[in-house]
């Protein structure tokens, strides 16, 4: 479980982390469970994204992640990673789920 692990760094060292993170998680097979307000960082690093509303906390989306492994800082300008995004934000800005 990481809450919100890089919050207090810049964001061209938290994209860095964020990938080193889970490049490693890959290698070692293990699954990690990311806190975070941060989209990009969610898409980023996710293959499933549980998006969670205001009060009272509810489940508002469900978004899988198809960017192709390892993780690249590249793709955040990629047209898929953008459609991932627009989708995790209509979820939490409208409250409905996303399939």
């Amino acid at each position: 479980l990481m809450d919100e692990p890089f919050s207090a760094l810049d964001e061209f060292k938290r994209e860095h982390l964020n990938i080193e993170v889970a490049d490693m998680a890959d290698k070692f097979g293990q699954t990690t469970i990311l806190v975070t307000h941060s989209i990009s960082e969610a898409v980023l690093m996710s293959d499933r994204i549980i998006a969670l509303g205001a009060n009272p906390g509810r489940m508002v989306g469900d978004i899988a992640v198809d960017l192709e492994r390892p993780r690249r800082p590249e793709m955040v300008g990629s047209d898929r990673f953008q459609k991932l995004s627009n989708d995790v934000r209509a979820a939490l800005s409208t409250g409905t789920e996303v399939l």
